[in-house]
């Protein structure tokens, strides 16, 4: 990379201001070109400064970072990264900006409960990163709309004897929580199949994330418990702080859940989810791999593919960052390339 990331930090408190700057000047790859203490600001030194990347607070006088992102993305686009207060209150907004357009989130330092500086910094500046030298696909208005996708969702499915007996299991990253409310409102009214999803994101943040796919699916929805039945037209959110799999339990199959070490480079991990779904679930599961960065879940759903499943890839040009399902493309564990809005009509087609 020959040239600096070019970075615009946007928050109302000078301190966060100060530790999100000190965070990423000290990576040698990226610089802080200018920051703001409100929306209204953030606006005018997007189009002086030209960042590359822009690290947005959600709540700040004069503008708040809500309208400063629709007016970015609708005028000078640009990633933007939101900093999400770490509570239920503050989920809503959060997720209401993915839906806008923001490519992802983190916690604010202030509202650490898990994460140290360090790994919050560790995580910011591998966003930063990965959004800055990836393709972003800007939504369209009537995309980004929320509801827009429930008016491709069939009314019912049909019937076909044994597809209450397959599971799906998703993976997604960055860009991932916009794209995976794209894939829940697009199941039809009466989708038989378990839905297993690993969303990487923070602690305490992934309840919330549950609670939203459920108010807009067809699907009840949950975040995952250790001992949960997996049952036909239930959705599943693995915790953000443990490993989710399943495995047979007398004439059962449940959930696990599993705070163990991280696995590539993640807890929980999509290759964990992916490789179970192919032990317990043999030819008859679907997986699907999503935008994010890194390479979590591409040997998992090569295992999915190799055990008689199906496997699915969201393409490059609808995704955020291509980067898992590139290296599940690239590894031959792909059996359909799809853009976003067409993953939900492959599912019932392989159901």
């Amino acid at each position: 990379m020959s040239e600096k990331i070019k970075v615009l930090v946007v928050d109302d408190s000078a301190l966060v201001r100060k530790i999100i700057t000190d965070i990423l000047d000290s990576d040698p790859l990226i610089e802080v070109v200018g920051t703001a203490n409100n929306g209204k600001t953030a606006i005018f030194k997007n189009k002086v400064l030209d960042p590359d990347v822009i690290t947005m607070d959600i709540e700040m006088p004069i503008m708040n970072g809500l309208d400063a992102l629709r007016h970015i993305i609708q005028t000078n686009p640009k990633p933007i990264i939101m900093m999400s207060v770490l509570t239920q209150d503050g989920a809503e907004p959060t997720f209401r900006a993915l839906e806008l357009g923001a490519v992802d989130f983190i916690p604010k330092p202030s509202s650490i409960l898990s994460m140290t500086v360090d790994e919050i910094g560790s995580l910011l500046i591998g966003k930063v990163k990965s959004v800055s030298r990836s393709k972003i696909k800007i939504l369209k208005k009537e995309e980004a709309a929320p509801g827009a996708a429930e008016l491709r969702r069939p009314a019912v499915f049909e019937t076909k004897a044994g597809a209450g007996d397959k599971l799906v299991g998703i993976g997604t990253s960055t860009g991932g929580p916009s794209a995976l409310l794209n894939v829940f409102r697009g199941l039809p009214q009466n989708f038989p199949s378990p839905v297993l999803v690993v969303q990487h994101m923070p602690e305490g943040f992934t309840k919330a994330f549950a609670d939203r796919l459920n108010s807009n699916s067809a699907l009840l929805v949950k975040e995952a418990e250790d001992g949960d039945r997996v049952l036909p037209g239930h959705g599943y959110v693995a915790p953000g702080h443990s490993h989710m799999l399943v495995e047979i339990k007398g004439a059962s199959r449940v959930i696990r859940i599993a705070k163990t070490e991280k696995v590539s480079g993640h807890r929980p991990s999509i290759d964990v989810l992916f490789n179970s779904i192919a032990e317990f679930y043999p030819g008859r599961s679907i997986g699907v791999i999503m935008t994010g960065m890194g390479r979590d879940g591409a040997s998992g759903i090569l295992n999915i593919k190799k055990t008689g499943g199906s496997t699915i890839a969201q393409n490059e040009e609808t995704s955020v960052v291509y980067g898992m399902n590139r290296v599940a493309v690239e590894m031959g564990a792909i059996d359909t390339i799809v853009p976003l809005n067409d993953i939900s009509k492959k599912i019932v087609e392989y159901l």
